[in-house]
């Protein structure tokens, strides 16, 4: 069963902004591509670099520590195809962003 957090508004994540969060413990890397909304896992798994603090170029994250690269939309690692980061659920209500904390 879904467990959907409010995490921020739209207002608060303009197009092509990242923001690292903290939801119930578990650190959520938020994403604005065009006027929707994806998230994360915040953890690279990598090397534990924020993946929320990372740059974003179109869909693409890339975490400030060594540039592991990831597609925001679905997690998939951009040089390994056998490699995917967990991806939440987002839902916007009425401006409001939730992210499924149960995903």
């Amino acid at each position: 069963m879904p467990h959907w957090i409010r995490v921020a508004t739209t207002l608060e994540l303009p197009p092509g902004d990242t923001r690292e969060l903290v939801v119930e413990d578990r650190i959520v890397a938020l994403f604005n591509v065009d006027g929707q909304f994806f998230a994360l896992d915040g953890v690279c798994p990598h090397q534990g670099g924020p993946l929320g603090k990372g740059t974003l170029a179109g869909c693409i994250v890339t975490c400030p520590w060594h540039g592991w690269q990831f597609d925001v939309r679905d997690g998939q690692h951009q040089a390994s195809t056998s490699l995917r980061h967990a991806s939440l659920p987002v839902k916007v209500e009425q401006d409001e962003i939730f992210v499924d904390m149960d995903a």
